[in-house]
């Protein structure tokens, strides 16, 4: 199973946020901002504190929203020469092959620590933090389909 494919730069955004927000620790993070945010609102409308906390609420809500949505993505986006290239990726019952006009590399599937797929891509991971994004857009349903379900049979969680 063989596909060409390059990458646009909207989509790619996207899923280095559906990335960050699949992390358990920012999960977690993101829930207790929200809660504190959330508690900081209640407290000061009911003039139980002053709005100095519900401020700092609302300052650490923001950052940490704009850091996930926005900072980390584009930052990861200009730094990786990857997203910049042409590929033709094979998937084999052995190994997945990635090449471009500099070379190729063989990935064996036992390389790979889990997946995911979210709406423009499959998530490839070699570790919790290093992945390598497939992007769906040149691949018809039977080939999703199919690549579905070799992605099951050949990666399981560790």
């Amino acid at each position: 199973m063989q596909v060409s494919f390059s990458y646009d730069k909207k989509k790619v955004i996207q899923a280095l946020r559906y990335h960050f927000v699949q992390k358990p620790e920012i999960r977690v993070l993101m829930v207790l901002v929200n809660v504190f945010a959330i508690a900081a609102a209640v407290l000061f409308y009911l003039k139980k504190i002053r709005p100095e906390p519900f401020l700092l609420g609302s300052f650490i809500w923001i950052m940490l929203m704009a850091s996930f949505w926005y900072i980390l993505p584009n930052n990861i986006y200009k730094k990786a020469q990857t997203f910049k290239d042409d590929f033709i990726i094979d998937f084999t019952d052995d190994h997945i092959r990635l090449e471009n006009e500099r070379g190729y590399v063989d990935w064996e599937w036992k390389k790979f620590y889990r997946y995911f797929e979210s709406p423009h891509f499959f998530h490839l991971y070699f570790d919790s933090k290093s992945f390598f994004l497939v992007p769906k857009e040149n691949m018809g349903e039977e080939f999703r389909h199919d690549l579905r379900g070799m992605l099951k049979r050949k990666i399981t969680e560790k």
